[in-house]
């Protein structure tokens, strides 16, 4: 999977804890994961789930049964009773060191445990700082769950912890969309073809855009929404990660610390975004929603456009936009090509519509496609554009979480981010999280509001991702 990597040579983790272990993200993604692992045999190590609810360990045996069954059902009864055997709980108040003495007892002897914090980011610094106190954190990795700060002040606060008890190397900093199979494609498609290498530079590419739409609301998360936005939940990290593996240059090595010193390059080398540059939208119906506030101005949508300071892309604007209540869910990525220099076919050099491009369906239904235009039978020259498409569906890929935490497991850090990432890339948006344009309303089932669409006019328009996958529109 992925990079070969040095990481892989580490000593493997002889537990796993996970803080949270009642919680929603436990029961929905954490549980089956798991169970995933299972089945696949890779789980080995006993698993301890630590919360503060009062519960018993066959109360959390059943919350796991009911979490395995809504993700899809048990079809394989012996992989659930292995998960379920492994098994242990601990109850406490996190702030509570007899909680931390419970855990040690529970790890029986484990001497390179694996925590994965899947708690709210206000909680973390006091589970770190209880691991340490009861000193669980020697020969042990952390894997922190996003979001990792709101700005760059509350980042770097967060590192500084972190750094206080934990090498670098032993911080996981999980962001399940890196998980996702088409986001590796991206690298492997990119540095596994020689092919591609030539044009992917400012003298043929002329844009790129990334777009993250999803047809559906806040789902009843109005509350976490309102105290987030679409600039921090989505476009901060997830766009940012793709946009990293599209900008980056090509890993000096095969090791997993050359490719994450290309992907902090890519943000370090990204201009900090201006007003100008950021359209912020909110969907008609949002004040509505429970845990709102009624005269709230959280976008629901964001769109901007980025500029790399590098020898590699200067002048070529990258224009990113998420939003919720648009017309599709899909995750698509248009690398456009330059026009050819000469005009030398009328029908070939189009008043309207794209030049050559590059596109990457990342969901749903991952492809690759190159459009190229091609002559009609006849004597006239003139002809189509078409795409060269590739479906790249892999119905037996491991899930996100279940990838990640086997990673993590194993102390693979090819899929979750380093310190100087996270900075760089909160310093890009820091600028605009305090002051802002404010949120236009849009209707649901539109592509938001119209001045996205003159934030990017000078690139011929948004490519709108097509609902069944195909050429855009």
């Amino acid at each position: 999977m992925g990079l070969p990597s040095p990481a892989r040579e580490h000593t493997p983790s002889d537990a796993l804890v996970f803080f949270g272990a009642t919680g929603d993200l436990a029961h929905k993604q954490i549980f089956p994961a798991l169970y995933a692992m299972a089945k696949r045999g890779r789980l080995r190590v006993p698993v301890v789930g630590v919360a503060f609810s009062g519960w018993s360990l066959a109360q959390l045996r059943d919350r796991a049964r009911d979490g395995i069954e809504l993700a899809g059902g048990v079809d394989d009864p012996r992989a659930l009773e292995q998960l379920l055997g492994r098994l242990r709980y601990v109850d406490g108040d996190y702030a509570d060191p007899r909680t931390f003495a419970a855990l040690r007892q529970a790890l029986d002897g484990a001497a390179a445990p694996t925590h994965y914090l899947a708690i709210p980011p206000a909680l973390f610094a006091t589970v770190i700082e209880g691991l340490r106190r009861a000193g669980l954190t020697e020969g042990a990795r952390v894997v922190v769950e996003k979001p990792f700060g709101r700005d760059l002040a509350s980042a770097r606060a967060l590192n500084a912890v972190l750094g206080a008890a934990l090498p670098e190397e032993a911080i996981f900093r999980i962001d399940h969309f890196l998980g996702k199979e088409p986001i590796e494609n991206i690298l492997y498609f990119r540095f596994a073809n020689s092919f591609l290498e030539p044009v992917w530079t400012r003298d043929h590419v002329a844009s790129v855009q990334i777009t993250m739409a999803e047809s559906f609301g806040v789902q009843g998360r109005g509350q976490f929404y309102d105290a987030t936005g679409c600039l921090r939940d989505v476009v901060q990290n997830h766009l940012f990660q793709i946009m990293a593996l599209l900008a980056m240059e090509a890993p000096a090595g095969a090791g997993v610390a050359s490719l994450l010193a290309e992907k902090a390059k890519v943000f370090a080398a990204m201009r900090p975004l201006t007003s100008r540059e950021l359209v912020r939208g909110q969907f008609q119906g949002y004040r509505a929603e429970p845990g709102v506030a009624p005269d709230s101005d959280v976008e629901t949508y964001c769109a901007v456009r980025l500029h790399v300071d590098s020898w590699r892309w200067a002048g070529v604007p990258w224009y990113l936009r998420a939003g919720k209540c648009l017309p599709l869910t899909a995750t698509e990525v248009l690398v456009q090509l330059r026009r050819p220099p000469q005009r030398l076919f009328a029908d070939a050099w189009p008043r309207a519509g794209r030049a050559n491009y590059v596109r990457f369906r990342v969901a749903p239904g991952p492809a690759i496609a190159l459009a190229a235009r091609v002559k009609r039978a006849g004597e006239a020259f003139v002809g189509d554009q078409r795409e060269l498409y590739l479906s790249d569906d892999q119905p037996d890929e491991e899930a996100p979480y279940e990838r990640l935490l086997g990673d993590a497991l194993v102390g693979n850090r090819a899929l979750f981010t380093r310190e100087d990432a996270v900075e760089a890339a909160w310093a890009v948006v820091d600028p605009v999280l305090g002051e802002h344009p404010p949120a236009l309303p849009y209707a649901p089932g539109t592509w938001g509001p119209a001045a996205a669409d003159r934030l990017v006019a000078a690139a011929g328009g948004w490519h709108n991702p097509a609902p069944d996958g195909g050429a855009p529109s």
